[in-house]
């Protein structure tokens, strides 16, 4: 099975499981055979390069149709961001949590220009998550993270089908409460937000945020074209 998902991808060195793992190691993702899923490892090479919005603008054209939802927020004297990912990346179907501090504001025209780095390992957070395409759990994940992930390979979505129960635990109240009042500043209503203690749950369907500029009609029909033949030939 695993050699199979190497050759749909065209990794033509990896001739054993051992060789696939060896490879999505080198990545910074690790197997879930349960599930049948990649996920991310806590301290992966990403890790060291944080965000900035043009890495949203770059998803499409590398092949991910991708809902993306930021929810920036200020807490401490420090501006934060939790941003929630669903969609096609590529080959597979996934999702994410990214949980990032700001370090810089590089103003570029057009993008929001600030420049976020990963928290640190005293600022992680307990998370969870539920895919669901049409209602039905595709995976789940839960852990103390800074970037929470899934991916199921070979399953090929819209973005508009997939939705993500989402629990985050932070670490004091409040920044439990400022991330609230940017989820309702964004466009959730008070009845879609949930509160216990320091734990906010609630479910990311239809973004409320602005979605990446490369993000048109006619790419992500030329795109999920291409993914969808690429999931129909895994599959064979």
């Amino acid at each position: 099975k695993k050699a199979s998902k190497a050759a749909a991808l065209g990794m033509n060195l990896a001739q054993s499981d051992e060789d696939l793992d060896d490879l999505f190691g080198i990545a910074g993702y690790e197997y879930d055979a349960k599930q049948d899923i990649y996920y991310s490892v806590i301290d992966p090479w990403q890790r060291k390069f944080g965000y900035c919005r043009l890495y949203d603008e770059a998803l499409a054209p590398l092949s991910m149709i991708v809902d993306c939802e930021p929810i920036i927020f200020e807490c401490r004297g420090k501006r934060w961001m939790i941003e929630f990912w669903k969609g096609q990346y590529c080959l597979n179907t996934g999702c994410e949590i990214g949980i990032y501090r700001e370090v810089a504001d590089l103003s570029i025209i057009g993008v929001d220009g600030s420049f976020y780095t990963s928290v640190r390992d005293d600022e992680l957070m307990n998370m969870a998550f539920s895919l669901k395409k049409n209602g039905k759990e595709l995976f789940h994940r839960e852990a103390k993270h800074w970037w929470l992930t899934g991916f199921k390979m070979g399953e090929f979505s819209n973005p508009s089908e997939l939705s993500m129960d989402i629990a985050i635990q932070f670490n004091d109240l409040d920044m439990c409460y400022s991330f609230i009042n940017a989820l309702l500043n964004v466009g959730y209503s008070d009845e879609e937000v949930v509160k216990v203690g320091n734990t906010v749950y609630f479910t990311y369907g239809k973004p409320r945020t602005q979605q990446p500029m490369t993000r048109t009609r006619l790419t992500d029909w030329i795109v999920q074209r291409k993914n969808k033949i690429m999931c129909d030939q895994y599959k064979e």
